[in-house]
Parts: structure tokens; C-alpha cells; sequence
């Protein structure tokens, strides 16, 4: 006889017995899936907020960097004793073992100052960087922006319902372009839609590139490139080739271009309180050809 919701067991044993799983229930648990699909209408939201964070997460690592900087931590130490001096706060043996800690205060003090300043003067360039960014006209409407070329693609990763990371790649006769919206310099239809061209530029974007922190050594960011540029070439053979923007503040994104064969092309704008560089790379169709083949 069985009891119910339990599996048999000898009297024995039934005090150990544990509760018995259908069989449907277990069917039922299905491990999550990874997938790239294209962006679309329901996820504007999603893709505006990443590429806001996309563009300003390189300002914590400019900031640990100049946190570390030798000019300033002699700078900061100088200023330091300074005040200790003016306060008086060397440390005072008379008063046991915690007289010793006197001077903590003002480098204490100090550092909290130093850490502001450089935020400060680190962030007017990533913010300016990123309120331009989020105005270019690609992201108006993206599944409409990036479906004016057969190589063009806005794509999201995902790991079951979690955001893995994204990468849009723009094909269009626009490729090169790096202007603003301002007002009246989009034209709408009767039905309100954007107007866009359509066409195929010779060489191709890479605007927007991002994958969250824990998924980066996976390499996730290499199956999305991946995935794009063999998008871009084998969609239309007019593309030439593809070029994106590096920086050593993106050393995940850095990586992964030099491995699918990015070469250096040019140096680009500097950010940043250090002004740190970024440059362009560019991958030709023959060169991708030739990585297809190994």
C-alpha cells in the first residue's frame, strides 16, 4: 500500500522517507536558454538606460585610476601633513596606543575631498559624452533606424529573462555619421513614422557594444561581435568593412576587437581628467573572410 504523495517504503524506513516529485514537475524545470534576437518596439526603455550605462561606466574605472595616480597620492599625502601640522595632530604617545592615530583624521578628510574633486573633473566629459549619444537619431527608433540595411542589426543577449549584454551595428548610409537630433531635423510621414533612407554604406559602425560585468569572462561580448559582423558581410556585399571605437577604459571591448582583427586605423577624442584616449579600428571584408577559413 502506498501513502499518498510519498514513494513506498518498508515501515523501517518511513520515518526518512522524503516527499515523492511527479514526474510533470520535474519535466517542467527547463534550464535557461542564451539567445540573440533583435531589439524591438517593447524594448526603447531597456536599450536607452544601457547605453546610458554603457557610456558612463568607464568614469569608475578613470576615477580608481587616477585614485592610484603617483602625482596624486603625493599630493594628497603633502596636503595631508600640511594639515595635520595646522591642527596639531601629530600623533601623542602620552596618550596610550590610540594617541598614535591623531594624524587619521586629516588624511582621513583629505582623501574624501580628493575622491570628489576627481569625480568632478572626470565626469563633465562622460556625461557629455553619453547626453550625445543618447540624442543621435539611432536611437529615436531603433528597430526602424537599424532596418534601413540588409547588414544593419540591433541586437540584445540574453541568458532566460536576463539582459546579457547588446550590440547595434549601422550599415546605413548614415555609418559615419555622428550628428544630434534637434528639432525639425527629423521628417515624419502621415502616420507620424520617421522618415529614414535606405541603403548601404562601404563601411559599417559599431555604435553601441556592452555586455554586464559577470558575463564578461564568459566572453560573451566575443559571441555578440561575432554574430554581428557575420551578419553585416553576409548580408549585403557591398559592405567593406566595419569600424568601432576602442579605449583602454574598455579593455573587455579592447580585447575582443583585436581578436576578430580589428587594426588600428586612427586615434579619436580624449576623455577625461587624464584625457584618456580612444581610437578607431576597422575590419575589412577580406580580412574576416580570411578568420572565417581557419
Amino acid at each position: 500500500m502506498m501513502d499518498r504523495g510519498y514513494i513506498y517504503r518498508p515501515a523501517s524506513a518511513r520515518r526518512t522517507a522524503r516527499p515523492f516529485v511527479p514526474p510533470t514537475t520535474q519535466d517542467s524545470m527547463v534550464e535557461p536558454v542564451a539567445r540573440i534576437r533583435p531589439v524591438g518596439p517593447a524594448d526603447e526603455k531597456l536599450v536607452r538606460f544601457m547605453v546610458g550605462k554603457a557610456e558612463m561606466e568607464p568614469i569608475a574605472l578613470a576615477n580608481r585610476r587616477l585614485y592610484s595616480n603617483p602625482l596624486v597620492l603625493g599630493l594628497w599625502v603633502g596636503l595631508s601633513g600640511v594639515f595635520v601640522q595646522y591642527m596639531n595632530w601629530w600623533p601623542k604617545p602620552e596618550h596610550s596606543i590610540l594617541g598614535y592615530l591623531a594624524p587619521v583624521p586629516a588624511f582621513g578628510t583629505l582623501s574624501i575631498a580628493f575622491m570628489f574633486a576627481i569625480d568632478w573633473l572626470n565626469r563633465w566629459g562622460f556625461e557629455d559624452r553619453t547626453a550625445h549619444v543618447l540624442r543621435r537619431p539611432d536611437l529615436v527608433d531603433p528597430p526602424a533606424y537599424y532596418s534601413r540595411s540588409p547588414s544593419s542589426g540591433f541586437w540584445i543577449l540574453e541568458y532566460g529573462e536576463k539582459f546579457v549584454g547588446m550590440i547595434a551595428l549601422d550599415a546605413s548610409r548614415d555609418a559615419v555619421a555622428d550628428d544630434e537630433v534637434t528639432p525639425g531635423s527629423l521628417k515624419r510621414d502621415g502616420a507620424g513614422q520617421v522618415k529614414m533612407s535606405k541603403g548601404t554604406a562601404k563601411v559599417a559602425t559599431i555604435r553601441h557594444f556592452y555586455v554586464e560585468e559577470h558575463y564578461r569572462r564568459a566572453g560573451m561580448q566575443d559571441d555578440l561581435l561575432e554574430h554581428a559582423l557575420r551578419h553585416a558581410f553576409t548580408s549585403d556585399t557591398k559592405l567593406e568593412g566595419v569600424r568601432a571605437q576602442d579605449s583602454s577604459l574598455r579593455g573587455y571591448i579592447s580585447a575582443a576587437l583585436r581578436k576578430h582583427g580589428f587594426e588600428l586605423e586612427r586615434k579619436a577624442e580624449a576623455v577625461g581628467a587624464l584625457r584618456w584616449g580612444t581610437s578607431i579600428r576597422t575590419l575589412t571584408r577580406s580580412r574576416w573572410a580570411d578568420s572565417q577559413k581557419q
